[in-house]
Order: C-alpha cells, then structure tokens, then sequence
C-alpha cells in the first residue's frame, strides 16, 4: 500500500503536491503511477494530517483535497485507491467516485462513522490509537498489556462494524504503531504482534518513516527507510497483510525476500 498524502502539513511528504499553496494534479498523478509501476496494488489517500500533535480540518477541506485526486487516480490508473480518512461525508463520496476501501485510525469512531461505512459496502481498515484524537494521543501512553489492551480494542470495533452490517470479510485490523505509543509500546507491540493473529482478520502495519525509528536510530524523517525496511519484514513474519509505505520500490523487494523465505520454510514454492 502506497502512501499519498495530499495533506500541506503531513509529517513526511504531504506538502510535496502542493505548487503556490494548491494542490497540483500533475504531481498527484506522477507520484501514484509512480507508486503503482513500483509495485503497490493500494494507493492510500489521505487528506487529513494524522501526525502527533495534527489539526483537525473541516469536511469540505478534506473534500476538496481527497475529491479531486481520488477522481483524477481512478480516471488514470488501474489500481484500488484506499481513502485514509475518518470523515462520514469523505467516506460516501469517497464510494461514490468509485473508492475500493476506507482505511481509518479512528476506527470508524466519528458520530455516523459506522452507519456511513457500512452504506458504502467497502471493506474497512479498524486502527488502535490511544487516546481521544492525534491532537492528545502522545500525551501520557501507558498500558499494562499492549497487546491484550489493542486487541481487545480492535475486537470491541468490530463487534460494533457488525452490528451495523458490515461483515468480518470486509474488515482488516491495523495495531496503531506511532498512534498513543511510546518507542517501547511500538517496540513490544512490534515484537508480540503475531498474538494478534488470534482475532482472525487480516492485519494492515504502518511503521514507514515513523517517529518510532527515529528514535531508535536517531534519523530524521529522509533517512528512515533502512529502518523501515527492517520493521516492515518483521511485520510480515509476524502476520502482516498489507505493508502501508512511501518507499514503495524498496519495500516491495523487501517484503517480497521475506515471504521467499516464508515459503520455504513452509516447504512452498518462492
């Protein structure tokens, strides 16, 4: 899954697509083809900043960002386009232009989240984040079972997607690395993550470029992709699905030696 941010203030590149304060649809196309003849089956757009720390917008800025670059990818490229968003109204629309998937860290928390998901019929990505909001969830982490505290989360949410309608085939778990999670809750979240094999869905992780890996390797946001790299092959020995990245081509070879490995170790074919 390719990340494609079309956010001015995202912590690593949203602001990239951006020419004199506007969103430039020649960039946003060179950058999903990009992504897409690197490899990524999923593009992941965003237009809402999910950073520590990040601003709420409005609906219909977050409209007028996703909207236009949602059609112009869709007109252009054969490819599903996830919409990262927590926004019911963003969530119809989304479906309307012909969205493949919503991909939420608020795990469909919103009022009307839920009732809006389910009326599309799209699959849903559930993600963990402690605390109320990306504005307050770094404050004051803490959790006795990380693993035991996320999963039981992740199940309460959907219990509550099927409770709507919205069937456990149409549903992926994220774990929320980053999201209300110090270095050592990402850490041993990371390490025990195949026990959230147990839920039964597919799992979706996003580590790339993450505060977590500059904190353990003390980079900046540019040089965090070897670190990265090493999180998300770890990730798919541990059950991972789907590796959410910006660093597609690298990524794509990474994950593709480790399910060589797997495989072999399975006794399959590479």
């Amino acid at each position: 899954m390719g990340i494609l941010n079309v956010t001015p203030d995202s912590f690593s590149d949203g602001s990239t697509l951006y020419q004199a304060g506007q969103l430039a649809g020649d960039l946003i196309l060179q950058r999903a083809a990009a992504m897409v003849a690197a490899g990524a089956t999923i593009l992941d757009l965003g237009g809402e900043s999910t950073r520590p720390g990040a601003t709420p917008v409005s609906v219909q800025q977050e409209l007028d960002r996703v909207l236009p670059a949602l059609e112009l990818i869709l007109r252009e490229l054969d490819v599903i386009v996830s919409i990262d968003s927590s926004t019911p109204e963003v969530f119809t629309e989304s479906a309307r232009l012909g969205a493949g998937m919503l991909n939420d860290v608020r795990a469909l928390g919103r009022e009307g989240a839920l009732q809006a998901a389910a009326a599309t019929g799209l699959p849903v990505c559930l993600m963990h984040m402690q605390g109320n909001t990306p504005a307050d969830m770094q404050l004051a982490p803490h959790y006795e079972d990380i693993i035991a505290e996320v999963g039981d989360f992740l199940q309460q949410r959907v219990v509550a997607c099927e409770q709507v309608g919205i069937c456990r085939e149409r549903i992926l778990l994220d774990p929320g690395f980053g999201f209300g999670k110090t270095l050592e809750h990402n850490l041993r979240l990371l390490n025990q993550m195949q026990r959230l094999e147990s839920l039964g869905l597919p799992l979706l992780v996003g580590t790339s470029r993450k505060s977590m890996i500059g904190q353990a390797l003390d980079r900046p946001v540019d040089q965090r992709l070897a670190g990265g790299l090493a999180t998300a092959v770890m990730a798919v020995e541990r059950g991972a699905r789907i590796i959410r990245v910006h660093d597609v081509a690298a990524s794509v070879d990474a994950v593709r030696m480790a399910e060589a490995v797997i495989k072999e170790s399975r006794g399959e074919q590479a």
